[in-house]
């Protein structure tokens, strides 16, 4: 028996497959396929509040150079505005790649539900539902290959 994907809620082998509390043989399964749920505007919002936590500092910054320059004022006052811009910007810099990994994460997961589900002789049965795209990929794949 070939084991194509494991984890603690799913396995699919060669000879069936276990998702969702139910064990299925390979020969019961008519027809397989799957399904895309809504999108989960949560998600999405949370995905612009990290780019608006990544570019906040970098704009402040911006504007403080510029205003460091625009206004008539001594030259250590010009200089001390510019290089706390300058300042600002840089200790973005490490704050940002940890937002930029999290929003890698958020699309590495999607934004929709996705469903795998089989005919069987009994009807349709939903083997799977999950938020984390990454993972539903890997299991679909495995599917594909244990039905192949």
């Amino acid at each position: 028996m070939t084991t194509y994907y494991r984890d603690r809620d799913v396995v699919v082998t060669s000879s069936g497959v276990r998702m969702n509390g139910r064990e299925l043989p390979l020969g019961e399964l008519r027809e397989v396929w799957h399904a895309r749920g809504r999108r989960s505007w949560r998600t999405i919002a949370g995905r612009g509040a990290l780019a608006l936590a990544i570019l906040l500092p970098v704009v402040i910054g911006a504007l403080g150079i510029a205003v460091a320059f625009a206004i008539d004022a001594s030259r250590s006052t010009t200089i001390l505005l510019a290089g706390g811009g300058v300042l600002v910007g840089l200790l973005t810099l490490p704050v940002a790649d940890v937002l930029l990994e999290q929003v890698d994460r958020s699309y590495d997961r999607g934004s929709r539900t996705r469903e795998i589900w089989a005919r069987t002789r009994h009807g349709d049965v939903l083997l799977l539902r999950t938020g984390d795209g990454a993972r539903f990929g890997r299991i679909y794949r495995a599917l594909q290959r244990a039905l192949g």
